[in-house]
């Protein structure tokens, strides 16, 4: 059965049906403690908890780190994209690991960004080397893929776009919201991954809602194959699988891209961020975002994550 860890300040926990019981470890990040099962072990069976409520919760996935993501990885995300998804290829991005925040941070927007989207996505937490080289098959994924989280891609578009610029646009800090579960996995279950369910809302109203199974183009094991001829990935590193549809952000009409292709490129784009402006979908000040992955029988549960924006 999967280990619930949480993660404040200055400790480790792991989550009981009596509540949070403190980790007996000197671990610092989440290598260290991915390193450490034995303390895990111990407190997972028994000892003093407290309300997780209590608790001030941070990233489970320490920094610095490795954030490497999935570009553009459902089918229904690529077709809202304007994209056709038989032939989308397996592609990535970095992410700077200074982006991480909690799941109860603030998401904050700088003041020259004016359209800034969310991407719910479920992040898998390196536990095994993978050097250059090394391969990637069903029987050692386990291995390589220690644990789950709920990670929420947050995404600068008026930069992304014209500048075609995915570092810069989704490395501000706050842009990666983690947690707060850091989802420990036993022997077998990640044959379950599939059937997690990613859900986004904000402010209440849903956004994103969408199972893996049929949806996600290349699977956990496709993507650390392909990683594996050029990026190591160490324990603690994190990557990114990808988003569904829902996002803020969508492709314009047919015939709208191809009059655009005709256009000097700042006409072209101004024209589409002048359209973009009344999407009431891009995140505001106040805004509440509410990230939450599953099973739907709740046999694999990486938690909630609730983020407020704040306008820099």
């Amino acid at each position: 059965m999967s280990i619930s860890i949480l993660r404040t300040a200055d400790a480790w926990w792991a989550q009981t049906q009596a509540g949070a019981v403190r980790i007996d470890t000197h671990a610092t990040t989440t290598a260290e403690l991915l390193a450490d099962r034995a303390a895990i072990e111990t407190a997972r069976t028994g000892g003093e908890a407290v309300p997780v409520e209590s608790l001030d919760l941070a990233s489970p996935v320490t920094a610095p780190c490795r954030v490497v993501a999935q570009m553009t990885n459902f089918r229904s995300h690529v077709i809202d994209s304007g994209m056709d998804p038989d032939t989308i290829p397996l592609t990535f991005f970095r992410k700077a690991s200074g982006s991480i925040s909690g799941p109860y941070d603030e998401i904050v927007r700088p003041a020259h960004v004016r359209f800034l989207d969310y991407e719910v996505e479920v992040g898998l937490v390196i536990g095994h080397p993978l050097t250059v080289g090394s391969e990637v098959h069903a029987a050692n994924l386990e291995d390589y893929v220690a644990a789950l989280v709920v990670t929420n891609d947050v995404s600068a578009r008026d930069l992304q776009l014209p500048k075609t610029q995915f570092f810069e646009a989704k490395s501000y800090p706050t842009f990666t919201p983690v947690g707060p579960v850091l989802l420990l996995l036993e022997p077998g279950e990640l044959n379950r991954f599939a059937d997690l369910r990613l859900h986004l809302s904000v402010n209440g109203g849903t956004r994103q809602d969408k199972l893996i199974s049929g949806d996600m183009i290349f699977p956990p094991i496709e993507a650390l194959q392909a990683l594996s001829r050029f990026q190591r990935l160490d324990p603690g590193d994190l990557v990114l699988t990808g988003t569904p549809m829902g996002t803020a952000l969508s492709a314009p009409s047919k015939i709208v891209q191809l009059i655009g292709n005709f256009l000097p490129a700042h006409v072209k784009w101004k024209a589409f961020f002048d359209k973009q402006a009344k999407n009431p979908k891009y995140l505001q000040h106040g805004d509440l975002v509410t990230a939450r992955i599953a099973t739907d029988d709740g046999a694999l549960d990486l938690g909630t994550q609730r983020t407020t924006v704040r306008s820099a």
